[in-house]
């Protein structure tokens, strides 16, 4: 086993795989996805990502789902009928069933603008429909040739049908005449012909075929003469039919082989589908979001609130504890993170939860963090997690550990040969590993101590080998494209060798990978982030209260194991936990520990002043939206006071409108005409005008609101209110009113106001239409605006041309508007007036009069 392929199973890759493959559709895809595949290059995991990113949306659209319902492994069949055989009926209808479906769900992803990806992988996809056709032509449900596929089957087919319909009644009617001979009325089968239950002294006086007899001997199962030629007979069709069909199926198996490469390629692109499906509803039900891969190596990396995805499947499946993310943000100048902390914190844990997260980002899967995840490819996880102690191997947990990271550094320098001393290595911790018991680990005798340390000098010469052969690596030279993780480095041998051995481990992968991550609890690894930039510090927090790991990643700080605190939680004797605190004191464990806790109280008393001040900003703002709340009201209030004052006015100045129209009627129905009528008629005239004036001034003018809202753009995504599913626009009307827009397979078109935005927001208003009003010249030479008998007209009942004479003669002495009474009828008249009067120089403008003046069946012409 290579050394990816070990980190994927310390990563536990194959048991994610098969979560994910619980997701998938067929059985082809099922075993696709064990393991999961991994992308080569970025640029195939972009393709990945996008394929999961267009089939999620899409399977969210779509009712139930994508649905695979029909799509089989035809992989089998295909590659037998390509070498000439032939495939059973069951299998070829099969093969045009998922030809069917291949045209379905191509038709369901077709879609360039919205999914260009899945869009050119179906694209060049032959479902051969002809194929499908002659399949189903000649196939009927489970496989069976039907009677239609050939001519000479169907008559094979209707004789077999006949024959035995004839023996069937001869059969009866020998039950009925020889029903005192019978054991048994009911006609049985032995070797596939049918026979009669005879009584033993009774078979001797019928002629026929004896096929069996009882295990009594009392019956015997005798075939009739009377029925032989015709069980003949029916064993001749039988054959014919058998051999028909036969050439039916060799004749559409030539027609699949003819076919084989492109059911190949379409069984290959039905595969990808699948697993991308698998992909989209795995990540769906995590709550994963899409991640931003960098193809530069040295790019940051941010997870926040990252969860790990195989205790996520613990807790929903099988009531586990509630999984606590944890983030991470590694700058780009970072090579090093060191994670201290105390066991059974979370350590490991993180470790995973990275690789992971980096596996699932190359295989195209989203990740279950919060925002936007961001970080570099990596071609290659290497991992060392776990205690490699092996009785078999002859390894100790030291050995084992050293073995792991040097098969790392080759990885990381390929080109460079195993060494020789890598085998010393495992030679020389034989005899380490005889005298370590299997369990804790610990020595035994004085003898077990001094091997370990010819042990740990060949394990520094081969880890410095293993560098050195590779090639030292040229200053500000760019580091490869590869995540290590270390649990534990240095662990499993003297404390101050190993953790001399994990620093310069640490120095030579700090040059050669894009990010180490490494958990330790050697004192020393949290100091160089002080001497070398590119490490960081992060430890894993710890509860000195309840005496308990919060499994809480803090960024910066070194942590304490806590293992006095621990071991006093798991109940050891208070006198043994007192002597070993004093120990710590001479060896200056103390003093950074109390450092370590210091930085850990000023950190908790900033988290908690953070705390303190989000509340009170949260107090301050429900404070100004209640303030807000209360000063929207008091503005109501004044609002609806001066409304009811203008309602008032309104009112009496309405009743004054109505009470001048009275007097205007009352003048039309009385004099004809005369000076005191017109000039009456003018005063009532001038009344109304005021009335007019006096009612706007005190109109309310119409808020104008500066919409700063969004507006939809062609090709945007929105979301319809009615259906509450989002829906893609394809138009837009040149009022900016109306949309045109696709939701599946469904066009339609929506209002404005009928949609917003996917992330809530609502549409501005289309802008209002600019209306140019040309002020009316000479007003007051001109008379009255009000219909009198002397601005009126009646043409009705007369043609165009007449009418035409008639309003020209009023035009001529009219010297304000003319009303031109012509009814409504079949609108020719008053089409033939409008059409000659937008030819009159002197007329500016024709309409249609008020309701009270005649509606449509009147027009005013106004001159200029």
């Amino acid at each position: 086993m290579s050394i990816e392929q070990e980190a994927l199973e310390l990563l536990e890759w194959p048991r994610l795989s098969s979560h994910v493959a619980s997701f998938t559709s067929t059985a082809a895809g099922r075993r696709g996805c064990v393991p999961l595949p991994l992308a080569s290059c970025q640029a195939d995991s972009e393709t990945l990502q996008a394929e999961t990113g267009e089939l999620l949306a899409l399977d969210g659209l779509t009712e139930g789902g994508l649905s695979f319902q029909g799509v089989a492994d035809i992989a089998t069949t295909v590659q037998l009928c390509a070498k000439g055989g032939t495939a059973a009926g069951e299998a070829l209808l099969e093969l045009a069933t998922t030809l069917a479906a291949a045209r379905r769900l191509r038709r369901q992803i077709d879609g360039p603008e919205l999914r260009p990806v899945t869009t050119a992988l179906v694209a060049e996809l032959r479902t051969l429909p002809e194929l499908e056709q002659r399949l189903h032509f000649c196939l009927e449900e489970g496989g069976r040739v039907a009677d239609r596929a050939s001519p000479a089957l169907g008559g094979v087919r209707r004789q077999l049908a006949g024959a035995r319909a004839e023996r069937r009644e001869r059969l009866q009617e020998l039950l009925r005449r020889w029903a005192p001979m019978l054991q048994d009325t009911v006609i049985a089968e032995r070797n596939g012909r049918p026979v009669l239950a005879f009584k033993v002294g009774a078979a001797s006086q019928v002629a026929g075929l004896v096929h069996d007899s009882s295990a009594s001997g009392s019956t015997v199962f005798l075939e009739p003469q009377a029925v032989i030629p015709l069980g003949n007979r029916i064993r001749d069709l039988e054959g014919q039919e058998r051999e028909l069909e036969r050439q039916l199926l060799v004749e559409l198996s030539a027609l699949v082989g003819e076919q084989a490469e492109s059911l190949q390629a379409l069984q290959a692109v039905l595969l990808r589908l699948d697993l991308a499906i698998a992909r989209a509803r795995y990540s769906q039900w995590l709550g994963a979001v899409r991640p931003q891969l960098s193809a530069d190596p040295l790019a940051p990396l941010s997870l926040v609130e990252l969860r790990h995805p195989l205790l996520l499947w613990q807790q929903r499946h099988q009531q586990g504890r509630e999984v606590v993310p944890v983030t991470l943000r590694v700058a780009a100048e970072l090579r090093v993170v060191a994670i201290t902390g105390p066991n059974t914190g979370g350590k490991t844990v993180t470790l995973k939860s990275v690789g992971l997260a980096a596996l699932m980002a190359r295989a195209g899967l989203f990740l279950p963090c919060q925002g936007t995840p961001q970080l570099p490819w990596c071609s290659q996880v290497l991992a060392d997690i776990g205690d490699e102690q092996s009785l078999q191997q002859s390894l100790s947990t030291f050995s084992g550990h050293i073995r792991r990271i040097a098969r790392i550094l080759d990885a990381l320098a390929p080109q460079k040969p195993p060494g020789p001393l890598v085998d010393a290595t495992s030679d020389a911790h034989n005899t380490d590993s005889h005298n370590t018991d299997s369990t804790s680990g610990t020595s035994t005798n004085v003898t077990t101590a001094a091997a370990g340390t010819d042990a740990i000098a060949i394990a520094l010469a081969t880890a410095a080998t293993a560098a050195g052969a590779s090639g030292a690596a040229a200053p500000g030279a760019a580091p490869a494209a590869a995540l290590v993780l270390l649990d534990e480095v240095g662990a499993g041998t003297d404390p101050t060798e190993g953790s001399a051995l994990a620093t310069a481990l640490l120095q030579h992968l700090a040059e050669r990978a894009r990010l180490t991550i490494a958990t330790t609890h050697y004192g020393e690894l949290k100091a160089l982030k002080y001497a070398d930039p590119r490490f960081e510090n992060a430890s894993v927090a710890f509860d000195e209260q309840t005496l308990s790991p919060t499994y809480r990643l803090q960024w910066g700080i070194p942590g304490r194991s806590n293992a006095l605190a621990i071991a006093r939680r798991l109940g050891l004797a208070e006198t043994v936990l007192r002597q070993a605190e004093t120990q710590l004191e001479p060896l200056g464990e103390g003093d950074v520990n109390q450092v370590i806790a210091g930085l850990e109280q000023q950190r908790q008393r900033q988290q908690e002043a953070a705390e303190d001040a989000a509340a009170l900003l949260a107090r301050t703002e429900l404070l100004h939206e209640e303030l807000l709340l209360r000063w929207q009201q008091q503005k109501e209030q004044s609002a609806e006071l001066q409304e009811q004052r203008r309602q008032q006015l309104e009112l009496s100045i309405r009743s004054g409108q109505q009470e001048v129209r009275r007097i205007i009627r009352r003048l039309r129905q009385g004099e004809k005409a005369g000076e005191a009528s017109n000039a009456l008629g003018e005063t009532a005239r001038q009344a109304g005008q005021r009335l007019k004036t006096l009612q706007q001034q005190h109109r309310p003018a119409s808020e104008r609101r500066e919409h700063r809202g969004w507006r939809p753009a062609v090709g945007e995504r929105v979301r319809l209110l009615a259906l509450g599913k989002a829906a893609e626009v394809l138009a837009i009307s040149s009022d900016g009113s109306e949309l045109t827009v696709r939701c599946g397979v469904m066009r339609s078109t929506v209002e404005l106001a009928a949609i917003e935005g996917l992330a809530g927001e609502k549409p501005a208003p289309p802008p209002e239409p600019q209306v140019v009003v040309k002020g009316q010249r000479g007003l007051a030479a001109r008379g009255a605006e009000v219909r009198t008998e002397r601005n009126t007209v009646d043409v009705r009942g007369l043609r165009v041309h007449e009418a035409e004479a008639a309003v020209e003669e009023q035009l001529r002495a009219a010297n304000g508007p003319l009303w031109v009474i012509h009814g409504i009828g079949t609108g020719k008249l008053k089409r033939g007036l409008r059409a000659w009067l937008e030819t009159v120089p002197y007329v500016e403008r024709v309409s249609d009069a008020e309701r009270g003046d005649g509606g449509a069946g009147c027009s005013v012409v106004y001159l200029k």
